[in-house]
Order: structure tokens, then C-alpha cells, then sequence
């Protein structure tokens, strides 16, 4: 939080906060539905998955749209109607009688995708060479979120039910509101930083990027085994000896330990200059862990889930810094809607995934097919290449046209230092990727002032 003006540190602190009430509300129900959704009507292996993965469906679809729709009309209503609807959401569900209803409930939930309204808002009120800190504090919600949510699910069930998660759910969504409208700064001008936002003329082309179409494949097997194995994993501990109020006990030193342990991984593989390895080596973990999980037993699935989180905090934390490396200059915004896009989607299809493997056989084929598909995920990544760390920048270049932005685009490409350069003409800014050594700026700011 250093060298931030007391605007920025606002909106990092005050955006945060609600990214981490909506993702808190999202998750919490992983842990125990399994369990605690046995007495709803139409209770089955595949409405559990269904239920626990529809939030990722909706959330999946309308990411990068409601993005574009707080550019039209701007970024408070669109944060505001998001958390409406995940609020809505959570009532139908905590009054719902049945599975379905449930279900529905977590669709509604997950239409209020709100995560490029808050990137997008962070962008306007940050100064450039700032914004990256204040990402990072809105990015590290999600873990943080995620981990605090497998230990208060379990807490939040055993005192009221499964419908107190869901009212526990939309009291956040109603605190989201009232710091929307109270904490989070207003801004009447909003930014055009393609780094920051998704721009639709993008989309096609990053699809087809074959290194960030790896990541994009990662990140949405990563959420596919997350969701996959816990449609079945409460109720194997139940089976095996720990009642549902006491499953804390496996999560909280799980997560604790697994923490600790992915923090060395970080520091070796970015030391070493082992990115690749270490990120191979993380897709084996989850690889063992699942292989484990097969003959079930209290200790054997706690050995398991050490194995697993601490695989997949790695992932979790190293694969958007490598999305944002990869991505070509002035659309790192849209690669990361994109990337966001698809891990909830990856939830969508382990819940779906998980509960027609449980219905029709047992537990153990669901964290069995989970170690296939990561073998597979294994064998693909090996194609992975991690890129050279360079730094972003970005410069006005003045009114440009296409002719001329295509010849500012030859020129910059072809000065020392220089990665990549793009020039955004409905934006009148150019986007560098640079190395760290051999870059000259005097030269970017003499070739721009040639074309002012």
C-alpha cells in the first residue's frame, strides 16, 4: 500500500471488500451442501453438482458483459445491480424447500458478475503506475475468500442450516451495497485502459493465442476438480468418522499448512528462474492428491487435501501473473476477462461433472476421473513457455489513423528494448512490453513527438 494516494488506498481496501463479500457468498456453499442439502426435495448426486456449479454458469457468461455494460452506463449501477441480484439470489435460495429452487437461487447469484465493473472502477480512480498494487489487493480476495469460506460454511450450517448460509450470503451482499454507495469513490470519467478492460475487437484473436489458450484450459481444469471432488468429499468424511460440525478441523490446519507450504514454491520457482517446473510440479500434486482420495480414510484424505491446496494456492496465485505476462501489449484486460470467463465455467462443469459421476457410481470414480483429467491437464502443459518478465507501459500518441498507427506500430517495434507495441486508435494511446534491459524511454518519447 505504499505510494498510494489516500483515493487509491480507498479503493483498494473499499473495492476488496466487496469482491470479497460476493465471492465469500459464492463459495461457502462447496463444503457443505453435499450434506446439509440432503432434506430439500429432489436431493440427488447430480443437483448437488448442479447447484454447487450453476453460480459459475451465469458468472461465466456475463463477466466480460457486464463489464462492457458498466462503460455504457457506468460503474456504480452496474456494481449496485450486481449485488442486487446476487442478494435476490441468496433469498430464493435460503427460502427455496427443494433442490431446485436452490439451484435457481445460485443462477440468480451468479448473474450479479460484478468482478469487471470492480477492475474496471479500480482503473479509473488509480494512477497507472500504481494500478498493479491495487489489483493485487483486489485479486488476493479470491484465495483469501476461498479459504475463509471452507471453514465458516462448515461453522455457519452446524448453528442454523443451509438456509443460514444463504441469508449469512445476502446480509454480505447488503453490506456490499451500503459500502458501494458510502466508501467506494465515484468517478465521472471512466478509463479507456485496454491493460485494465475487456474490449470486444480482442476476444476472437487472444482466443486463438495458443499460449494463453493453455492457461485459459488450466484455469478451468483447476475449478473443474476443485468443484468435481467436493460434490462428494463432505460426505466421504462424513463416512469416514467426522460429523459435518466438526469438518473445520480438517479444513482450518489444511489451509493453514497448505498456505505455508505454497509459499516457498513461489519464492524457489521465481528464484531459480523454474517457472515451468514448479508449475508442473504443482499440477502433480493435485495429481497425487486425487490419486490418495480414491481409498478414502480420515488421514489419507487429510494428507490429500494438504497436497491439493497447496497445488492449487500455487496455481491459483502464479497463473494470472502469467496470463498478464503473456498477453500482447494493450490487451492484457481482455485476456484476463477471458481467463476469469473460463474458471467459472470450470466450476460450472466440475459441479455438473461430479454429481453424474456420483450418481451412477461411487465416490472414489469422482476423485478417480479427477486424476485423469489432471493427468491430461499434465501432458498438455508440458507445451507451456514461460515468457521473460517485462515491464508495461503506455503513452498518448495524439490523433493517429490506422495508416498511421500501423507505421507508429513498425517504428516502436523496432527500437531496442521494445517486445511488443500496440496503438489503440479509438483510445490515442500506444501499449509497450519492455525488457528490463535495454530499453531507452527517450527514444519512445523522441519517436512520439515526431508524430504529435
Amino acid at each position: 500500500m505504499q505510494n498510494l494516494t489516500a483515493l487509491e488506498r480507498r479503493a483498494a481496501i473499499s473495492l476488496a471488500l466487496v469482491f470479497a463479500f460476493r465471492m465469500l457468498g459464492l463459495f461457502m456453499l462447496i463444503p457443505v451442501f453435499a450434506i446439509y442439502g440432503k432434506d430439500l426435495i429432489g436431493f440427488s448426486p447430480f443437483w448437488i453438482g448442479l447447484a454447487i456449479g450453476a453460480y459459475g454458469l451465469t458468472q461465466a457468461i456475463l463477466q466480460i458483459p457486464m463489464g462492457w455494460l458498466s462503460d455504457r452506463i457506468g460503474r456504480t449501477p452496474v456494481m449496485l445491480l450486481g449485488l442486487t441480484m446476487f442478494a435476490v439470489g441468496s433469498v430464493v435460495a435460503a427460502l427455496a424447500e427443494s433442490v431446485y429452487g436452490v439451484t435457481i437461487g445460485r443462477i440468480l447469484q451468479g448473474m450479479g458478475a460484478i468482478s469487471g465493473a470492480v477492475l474496471a472502477l479500480a482503473a479509473d480512480v488509480t494512477r497507472e503506475e500504481q494500478r498493479p498494487k491495487v489489483m493485487a489487493v483486489i485479486g488476493a480476495t479470491i484465495g483469501l475468500s476461498f479459504a475463509v469460506s471452507m471453514i465458516a460454511g462448515p461453522a455457519i450450517a452446524a448453528a442454523g442450516g443451509l438456509s443460514a448460509i444463504f441469508w449469512f450470503t445476502a446480509a454480505l451482499a447488503l453490506a456490499g451495497i451500503v459500502i458501494v454507495l458510502t466508501i467506494v469513490p465515484k468517478t465521472q470519467q471512466q478509463a479507456t485502459d485496454s491493460e485494465a478492460l475487456a474490449r470486444p475487437g480482442f476476444i476472437v484473436e487472444l482466443f486463438r493465442h495458443p499460449q494463453l489458450r493453455l492457461l485459459n484450459l488450466g484455469v478451468l481444469v483447476l475449478h473443474l476438480l476443485l468443484t468435481a471432488i467436493f460434490v462428494v468429499l463432505p460426505s466421504q468424511l462424513e463416512a469416514d468418522g467426522l460429523a459435518a460440525p466438526q469438518h473445520w478441523q480438517v479444513y482450518l490446519p489444511v489451509f493453514v499448512a497448505a498456505f505455508v507450504l505454497m509459499v516457498p514454491l513461489m519464492i524457489l520457482s521465481m528464484r531459480r528462474q523454474q517457472e515451468k517446473g514448479y508449475f508442473l510440479f504443482a499440477i502433480g500434486l493435485l495429481i497425487v492428491s486425487l490419486l490418495l482420495m480414491i481409498n478414502g480414510g480420515l488421514w489419507p484424505l487429510a494428507i490429500a487435501l494438504l497436497l491439493f491446496f497447496t497445488g492449487f494456492n500455487y496455481l491459483e496465485a502464479s497463473m494470472p501473473a502469467l496470463v498478464s505476462r503473456i498477453a500482447p501489449a494493450g490487451q492484457k484486460g481482455t485476456a484476463m476477462g477471458i481467463y476469469a470467463s473460463l474458471q467459472f465455467f470450470g466450476a460450472f462443469l466440475g459441479g455438473v461433472l461430479g454429481g453424474i459421476i456420483s450418481g451412477q457410481f461411487a465416490a472414489a470414480s469422482v476423485f478417480a476421473l479427477a486424476g485423469g483429467i489432471g493427468l491430461i491437464w499434465l501432458f498438455l502443459a508440458r507445451g507451456m513457455q514461460v515468457p521473460q518478465r517485462a515491464q508495461r507501459l503506455s503513452y498518448l500518441v495524439g490523433d493517429v489513423d490506422d495508416a498511421a498507427a500501423k507505421t507508429l506500430v513498425s517504428q516502436l517495434s523496432s527500437l531496442n528494448g521494445v517486445l511488443e507495441a500496440t496503438v489503440v486508435v479509438n483510445e490515442q494511446r500506444c501499449y509497450l512490453k519492455v525488457s528490463s534491459t535495454g530499453f531507452d524511454p527517450k527514444q519512445v518519447e523522441a519517436l512520439l513527438s515526431r508524430h504529435s
